[in-house]
């Protein structure tokens, strides 16, 4: 089968292993974890090709074990960021020219390398370093990035065959170029596969890449680029740098040939980045694309209609999956006082049901937070929760560190609709619940769409189709990816293209077309056959 004139294969979304017990890819994903979690790692950065090791490093601690090293990577210095850009212009001239279909093929063999032999490695070193257990790795290093590389390419073969209609005589074509310069992506912690596409997306366009990825996710970044290499990926295409965020960033935005910035983070970093770009505009060759997706605030609505349980399981899995650090993850909640006591009920029996620990052991439903800095965030705000009037816990928050970075589920129930932690992006498993009176359900519309500065992604659950309208249409602009009777995480390439607006980013949408058209410069090219040779036109006589 291919895609059209181009003759690609078509793209499919990656199977997710089940990892149940017994199953082989379950002895295999935990044989690869106890391997690599003895090993003691030594990951260079990434220049032109060359690894390059300085001696100053950082170690690694596993969240969950934060007194086990499992190894450490190099810290570039300004001059390696400066290197970085010289050797990425290098690069761009080879790569900007090469074919279109050589580029596809690098990027489908590093899914099927991903899918195949690479797929342990990356689950484990995600699970090791991110906290993430066996499921959750699984459907981001795998699956997520595999799609994302897959897929891609697919859209990539649509944004080309996109041609202009000709006129008898003449020949018109549109050429997506690459941007004349380098790109700039930044990547977090949380998603492997965001880390992975964030580079690999203007690369495959025909871009170079220097690329940082979050220091608490650079062991599986170091996987990423070894899969890349393992790929066929050419020498400075794309080139990862580890060290000081804000060296690197400044350095990389006062070059002229900076084109573009990539970027998943905080929002007040992105806006950071903004206001750089402004003020170095008039250096730049060309104005560069500013692509972010930044924080949520992300929320589930009930209806008096809905169901209970099915609005109990959304909190559960939506609130509590990856320890709430997913950025769609749900942690402010609207809920209509008829059907409290039964969501209430069942939340509590399945967060008592839930098991933390070491994703080592796959019966852990819950591991540890990124850091120290995100666990005395978040040990913060339930000691303030517990001294408040206006909020109730009625299950977790306990907290300790003494072994790993450990915060309880927790559910927050306030009397304010806005509380502080209805108000203010939290990243952990902390949700906030206000009740509302039934017959108040529109109404409360407004108030959780004025609520937050942020706009990622939401949930409504109801069984009136009228209802569903309702809020449809109130909550248009208050989340870009908008789930119906389903938990507002979850997204899947190609099925719901992921971002937001507002403070939640630039909504460009990755997973889709739309992305990748934010890398390429379009060039239109009209050739006529037979030129005219009078400039007379016939109203003249």
């Amino acid at each position: 089968m291919g895609n059209g004139f181009f003759n690609v294969p078509v793209a499919v979304n990656e199977p997710v292993k089940s990892y149940a017990p017994g199953s082989p890819e379950r002895e295999a994903v935990l044989t690869t974890y106890k391997k690599m979690y003895k090993e003691q790692v030594d990951i260079p950065f990434y220049i032109g090709g060359k690894e390059y090791k300085t001696g100053n490093t950082a170690d690694i601690f596993p969240p969950h074990d934060n007194k086990h090293c499992v190894g450490k990577y190099h810290i570039a210095e300004k001059e390696h960021i400066e290197l970085a850009i010289e050797k990425a212009a290098e690069a761009r001239v080879k790569w900007a020219a090469t074919n279109w279909e050589d580029r596809a093929a690098i990027f489908l063999k590093a899914a099927e390398l991903l899918a195949g032999p690479f797929r342990y490695r990356m689950n484990a070193a995600t699970m090791i370093a991110q906290s993430k257990n066996v499921f959750q790795a699984e459907i981001d290093s795998a699956c997520e990035l595999i799609d994302f590389l897959r897929f891609n390419v697919q859209f990539m073969t649509e944004i080309y065959s996109n041609q202009p209609i000709s006129s008898p005589g003449i020949w018109n074509r549109t050429e997506y170029r690459p941007l004349e310069g380098f790109v700039y992506a930044i990547t977090p912690f949380n998603f492997t596969a965001i880390a992975g596409n964030l580079p690999a997306v203007p690369a495959m366009m025909g871009n170079v890449v220097i690329w940082k990825p979050a220091a608490t996710q650079i062991y599986s970044a170091y996987v990423i680029m070894e899969l890349f290499k393992a790929a066929g990926l050419p020498d400075g295409v794309i080139n990862l740098v580890t060290g000081n965020s804000g060296m690197i960033t400044d350095t990389l935005l006062a070059s002229k040939d900076f084109s573009g910035v990539h970027f998943t983070g905080s929002t007040s970093v992105f806006n950071s980045f903004w206001e750089t770009i402004g003020k170095n505009v008039n250096h730049y060759k060309t104005y560069p694309r500013i692509v972010g997706e930044t924080g949520g605030k992300d929320f589930i609505w009930a209806h008096p209609t809905s169901n209970a349980q099915e609005v109990a399981t959304a909190i559960s899995r939506g609130a509590f999956e990856y320890q709430g650090q997913k950025c769609s993850a749900a942690s402010r909640a609207y809920l209509p006082k008829s059907l409290w006591e039964d969501i209430k009920a069942a939340v509590i029996k399945d967060i008592k049901s839930f098991k933390m620990g070491s994703p080592e052991d796959p019966s852990n439903f819950i591991n540890a937070v990124i850091d120290k800095k995100a666990f005395t965030k978040l040990s913060g705000y339930l000691d303030q929760a517990k001294k408040d009037k206006d909020a109730d816990i009625i299950v977790g928050g306990g907290y300790d560190d003494s072994k790993g970075y450990f915060i309880e589920p927790t559910v927050i129930v306030t009397t304010n609709p806005h509380y502080t932690t209805m108000c203010t992006e939290l990243f952990g498993p902390i949700i906030t619940i206000f009740i509302y009176e039934d017959s108040e359900w529109e109404s409360i519309l407004d108030v959780l769409d004025n609520t937050s500065e942020y706009a990622l992604t939401g949930a409504i659950f109801s069984g009136d189709r009228y209802a569903i309208e309702t809020a449809t249409k109130k909550l248009e602009n208050a989340a870009g990816n908008f789930y119906i009777n389903d938990k507002p995480t979850g997204a899947v390439v190609g099925q719901q293209p992921f971002g937001g607006a507002r403070a939640s980013g630039t909504n460009d949408k990755a997973g889709s077309v739309w992305n990748l058209l934010r890398w390429v410069s379009n060039r239109t090219i009209k050739e006529t056959f037979v030129p005219p040779t009078d400039y007379r036109y016939p109203f003249l006589g």
